[in-house]
């Protein structure tokens, strides 16, 4: 059976996995720092992407690849397939005017209707009005519009700018799946198709779809469906620092971050994952489709054709990096120190909107401490309070996504920070439920893998998921807490 790569480009990394398509294995696998910030040159992204692959040694008897990449981020293009200005990435919150300033010409509800969400700073839609308002003379400059994981895509073919790229800057090669458009703020999952409408009235311009013909309007990707090749390469491509993509591998349509993650969870209804990276979701995959007026909940596209509800929060493991710098303790000794505190933290409750917050929209948020007195003023206290203030952030979500018809079976927690003994029990304890823990792994990077077997194979594989659960220890008094403290 082929070998089969998965590459997910998130915020702070690329990794890529190798994977058997017959068992799911992971045959090697390489990775690559992202720099810091809210706006990044994609080249660093490709400059990662080579490295990465490098390091798992190469894509020489690799059949087929796809790009989980994280979502919203504005990569804007000139006519010569030169970056038009750094991409604005989902946690740049500058456009968050812009983003209220749309939603108040259409109304909430409208946009829900039309797109299965309301805009807020995270969406490509008011990253464009931001740019239309703030530098309209790289607003003028824009030809094309895509997204981290599709510009990674279409580089990969051999495209990309005039001069440095083997196939040129074809813009009408560019192409992208519905779980990534779903979140531009101008594709509307439930037809599966671009508002036109919308996409001017962000950028103040019009649009087309790529492949259709020109007019000199804006260039936005083909929409491919979830099983389909998005090309395949021709030539050897060549990436900075040494590492080639081979002639003949297919490049699949690639993901979403979240999307992905779900395609490598294998969800299905009924089953929700809690994810904490960086930032923190909640989502679920759901046939049934989803328009929340007031925002909370985004009713994205999956990578199968399917609907994926889900929340998004600015701080989850950025919480505990901020109070494990504070308390001079790495992620483990912070984890021992919350176990030492009392569930509760005798009152201590930290309200966690480390840099604004997504949900609920407060994107000038700062983050608040309560309930400090000698006893609690300690860093095991702190410590519990911060595990437990990232944790009644995400309930809260969950709590919307039960509320906007999904069911909840059962509840995986997935993430970096879900390594963690202490949020494991912490989760038990807030969620109130049975805490599925699928094995550690790189699941944006594997939905990535499974969707590139399902190009090359004609079905989506099932791969083996081996999972553990903590069981359900209910203390509902720490939600109480923390929501008395939401202003």
């Amino acid at each position: 059976m082929p070998l089969v790569a998965g590459v997910d480009s998130s915020t702070q990394s690329c990794k890529i996995v190798i994977v058997d398509t017959a068992t799911g294995s992971i045959v090697r696998s390489g990775r690559a720092p992202h720099p810091d910030g809210t706006e990044v040159d994609p080249e660093r992204w490709w400059e990662a992407l080579g490295q990465a692959i490098l390091d798992a040694g190469g894509l020489a008897d690799v059949a087929a690849i796809s790009v989980g990449g994280q979502q919203h981020g504005m990569v804007a293009l000139d006519a010569d397939g030169a970056v038009v200005r750094p991409a604005l990435l989902w946690n740049d919150t500058r456009s968050a005017a812009a983003a209220a300033d749309l939603v108040a010409e259409l109304g909430g509800e409208a946009w829900a209707r039309r797109t299965g969400l309301v805009p807020v700073a995270s969406f490509t839609g008011t990253k464009l009005r931001w740019m239309r308002d703030a530098e309209p003379e790289n607003a003028a400059r824009v030809a094309a519009v895509a997204l981290p994981h599709d510009w990674l895509s279409w580089r990969m073919l051999g495209f990309g700018p005039v001069g440095i790229s083997q196939r040129g800057a074809d813009l009408d090669a560019l192409a992208t799946d519905g779980s990534d458009a779903s979140g531009t703020a101008y594709w509307d999952p439930a037809t599966r198709s671009y508002d036109a409408e919308l996409f001017e009235l962000a950028l103040g311009r019009s649009m087309r779809i790529a492949g259709d013909a020109a007019d000199g309007s804006v260039v936005v990707p083909r929409v491919v469906e979830p099983a389909a090749a998005i090309g395949t390469v021709e030539s050897e491509v060549q990436l900075p620092g040494g590492a080639v993509i081979p002639a003949g591998i297919v490049v699949g349509p690639g993901a979403g971050d979240n999307a992905g993650a779900a395609l490598g969870l294998a969800l299905r209804d009924g089953d929700v994952a809690v994810s904490l990276g960086t930032s923190g979701t909640v989502f679920g995959v759901s046939e049934e489709p989803l328009a929340d007026p007031t925002g909370v909940v985004t009713g994205f596209a999956d990578a199968t054709g399917a609907r994926l509800p889900i929340i998004t929060t600015l701080n989850a493991a950025r919480v505990l990096e901020v109070i494990g710098g504070l308390l001079g303790a790495d992620y483990d000794e912070l984890g021992r120190l919350a176990l030492d505190a009392p569930i509760g933290a005798g009152g201590l409750v930290l309200v966690p909107y480390f840099v604004g917050e997504r949900t609920p929209n407060r994107p000038d948020a700062t983050a608040s401490l309560f309930g400090m007195t000698p006893t609690t003023t300690t860093r095991s206290y702190v410590a519990r309070a911060a595990v437990e203030g990232m944790l009644c952030a995400l309930a809260d979500g969950l709590a919307a996504v039960e509320s906007n018809g999904v069911r909840v079976d059962r509840l995986l927690l997935i993430g970096g920070a879900a390594r963690n003994p202490a949020v494991q029990q912490v989760a038990a304890q807030v969620f109130g439920r049975d805490i599925v823990l699928p094995e550690p792994g790189e699941y944006v990077a594997m939905g990535a893998a499974r969707q590139a077997a399902w190009v090359v194979e004609g079905a989506l594989p099932d791969w083996p998921l081996q999972t553990s659960v903590v069981p359900a220890d209910p203390h509902p008094e720490v939600l109480a807490a923390y929501r008395a403290h939401l202003a």
